[in-house]
């Protein structure tokens, strides 16, 4: 059962909407605006024992009491979704998940996911527990290309090991806004999560070692075409350290402008990707191609359409 949350209106707060006031309080909590509005509407935001609205301000000082619903239980069932098997063998899969999809199921999204497509394809290791069973790593919903699945827990040991001594070779391509000068560069910044929007993550001092180089394939009138290495794997990494040296990801909705190219979320794509096979010891380099929305881009950058 959920704990009830007891906030103190701040003097600062004391002139806005109760919502809005909540949201800034709680952000810190993972609680979003939206979510708080709905629990309003559900009655369950209180000050002295008694509902409020969303709209109200509540003086300095005011305690107010926010009961939130019991959290829905995430349960990772098998689906029959299509999958684009790049490789596989008796420890690993390869795939080539499509933009647009969850790697795995979370708040929000308890179906249709990248494990649900798995499960549903053959056994999976279980040391990552029911949620994510075989996942190494992951890509954002809105990037497409490459991921290493593990399906039984000696090979997810074996692939968690590469991924922490940075064994894996990890390309990306890009899209990213302005004109890029250098032809090659080096990003060494750490990252974590910002302190001012939980949604999002930064380059902050103190946070967790980050480092991503990059190299130019080709400029356009406004935009670059790059691919980016990972030398390290944080939450968002190429995303946020494109956007911190100016050249934000095209289409980013979380880091980017919003005049962009039109699309369905970022133009990045994990190219490329190399693992040590667990039983044998091989090493395998795997490749695939943008997805068309990505390559007709592109062909409109060449041709000056943009």
């Amino acid at each position: 059962m959920s704990e009830p949350i007891q906030w103190i209106v701040p003097v600062t707060a004391a002139s806005d909407r109760l919502d809005k006031a909540l949201a800034k309080g709680l952000a810190d909590q993972d609680i979003t605006r939206s979510q708080i509005q709905k629990w309003i509407k559900e009655e369950r935001v209180t000050v002295a024992g008694k509902p409020v609205r969303a709209k109200e301000k509540v003086p300095a000082g005011t305690v107010v009491i926010i009961t939130p619903a019991d959290p829905e239980p995430i349960q990772a069932e098998p689906e029959d979704i299509p999958l684009a098997i790049v490789y596989e063998d008796d420890d690993v899969i390869v795939v080539n998940k499509p933009q647009g999809m969850v790697v795995h199921p979370a708040p929000g999204h308890y179906h249709g996911t990248l494990v649900n497509a798995l499960l549903a394809h053959g056994q999976l290791a279980t040391i990552n527990g029911a949620i994510r069973p075989g996942i190494v790593h992951r890509i954002d919903k809105d990037t497409s290309g490459l991921l290493m699945v593990a399906k039984n827990d000696r090979a997810q040991q074996s692939l968690t090991a590469q991924l922490k001594a940075h064994k894996n070779e990890r390309k990306y391509l890009a899209i990213v806004h302005g004109v890029i000068q250098e032809d090659s560069g080096t990003i060494d910044a750490p990252i974590a999560r910002n302190p001012k929007d939980r949604k999002k993550m930064a380059v902050v001092i103190g946070g967790r070692p980050a480092v991503t180089h990059f190299k130019v394939l080709a400029r356009f009138r406004h935009y670059t075409y790059i691919q980016a290495i990972l030398e390290t794997g944080r939450t968002h990494q190429i995303r946020v350290h494109m956007a911190y040296i100016g050249h934000p990801v095209a289409g980013d909705p979380l880091y980017g402008p919003t005049k962009t190219l039109p699309g369905h979320g970022q133009f990045l794509h994990a190219a490329t990707l190399s693992l040590t096979q667990p039983t044998t010891g091989k090493e395998l380099t795997f490749s695939v191609a943008p997805p068309k929305i990505f390559q007709d881009t592109l062909n409109k950058l060449k041709t000056g359409d943009n």
